[in-house]
């Protein structure tokens, strides 16, 4: 592969903001050893700055505008071209279709999914939907809406016949964030009203008790060709489920599993249910879909996927491909020559 020019952007918008910092910062070690990289940091407003090197911002950094044709240019007029833009950016405004849009209007290639794939995955509603119309199971909900007059006992009603456990949760945010885990009734209008406080749309969704979480990855190998991963499973220890604090602040809260001790014939239907899910969002680039397997491992049950997993060498989506057979340098390699050469 040619020497290239890659703008790797993280930061940005999103509630996972510094998950994404961090996850970029592998990317551009590994990448800045083959190609020249411009790493770009987007802050919380949504300003770019152009870096020396991946991290949080510092003094030293130049603000930078997106031009047509893969051009930045700085407010003195001075300008880089990027032959290829890697977005790094992990929920809102990174997987939701925002920034895959300014990348079609610049007219610039770009690694992962297009823009009606990652809005569409990014609706946990919508891409139930879609796992039910490609037959791969999903556990029962309902939705609310903050701006809709809200009925305190059809509410109650409705979630009793789900059936405690439950859990509520924003519809489009990722990493675990503003969910919780609704035991009994009493519970549940304060955990409404958390999930409210980051999205107007929520889902209350039926629980799995002693669910398992087990991922599959997936990876463009060229266009239209894919290859599915081992899978992977969260071992917890001392969670209830794995939120945010367990994934990425408690140094005790999870263990990576891979491969999963699951039987054969459930993660080879996993691997299925991946490449079907997949093709019918219309994806492209890499994702990984999260699974719930009930405690027996006899039923599993399709829960969300992420277009922009976590790309850091400690990442889940890295090592599930690293257990089939293909290193993380190889990783990158195959993600930009698919990008380059789609149209």
């Amino acid at each position: 592969m040619k020497k290239l020019t890659i703008a790797i952007l993280y930061g940005g918008k999103s509630t996972e903001h510094e998950v994404s910092v961090h996850s970029a910062g592998d990317v551009c070690v590994e990448l800045q050893k083959k190609h020249k990289i411009l790493p770009i940091f987007i802050s919380k407003t949504g300003q770019w700055f152009l870096q020396k090197k991946c991290g949080f911002k510092t003094k030293n950094d130049i603000e930078i505008f997106p031009l047509f044709d893969g051009k930045l240019a700085d407010k003195n007029g001075k300008k880089n071209k990027a032959d290829l833009f890697f977005p790094v950016l992990h929920g809102t405004f990174g997987e939701d279709g925002c920034i895959q849009g300014l990348f079609e209007t610049l007219g610039v290639k770009y690694l992962g999914c297009k823009v009606l794939a990652s809005a569409l995955a990014m609706n946990k509603e919508l891409s139930k939907e879609i796992a039910i119309k490609s037959n791969i199971p999903v556990l029962p909900w309902f939705s609310l809406n903050k701006n809709d007059k809200l009925n305190k006992q059809e509410i109650f009603k409705q979630a009793g016949e789900l059936g405690y456990p439950i859990f509520v949760k924003p519809n489009s945010l990722g990493s675990s964030i503003g969910i919780t885990r609704v035991n009994k009734e009493s519970e549940l209008l304060p955990a409404i009203k958390k999930a409210f406080k980051f999205e107007n749309h929520i889902l209350v969704e039926k629980g799995l008790d002693n669910a398992r979480e087990v991922f599959c990855g997936i990876i463009e190998t060229k266009p239209n060709t894919f290859k599915t991963s081992a899978c992977g499973e969260l071992i917890k220890s001392d969670s209830e489920f794995f939120d945010y604090e367990t994934k990425y602040h408690n140094p005790h809260g999870c263990d990576m599993e891979i491969p999963s001790n699951l039987p054969k014939t459930v993660q080879q239907k996993l691997r299925e249910y991946t490449k079907q899910f997949f093709i019918a969002l219309g994806g492209t680039g890499l994702s990984r879909i999260d699974f719930l397997i009930s405690k027996d491992g006899k039923k599993a049950y399709f829960s969300e996927i992420n277009t922009i997993p976590g790309l850091s060498k400690t990442s889940l989506f890295p090592n599930l491909l690293k257990e089939e057979g293909l290193p993380y340098s190889q990783q990158l390699d195959v993600l930009i020559k698919t990008a380059l050469t789609r149209d």
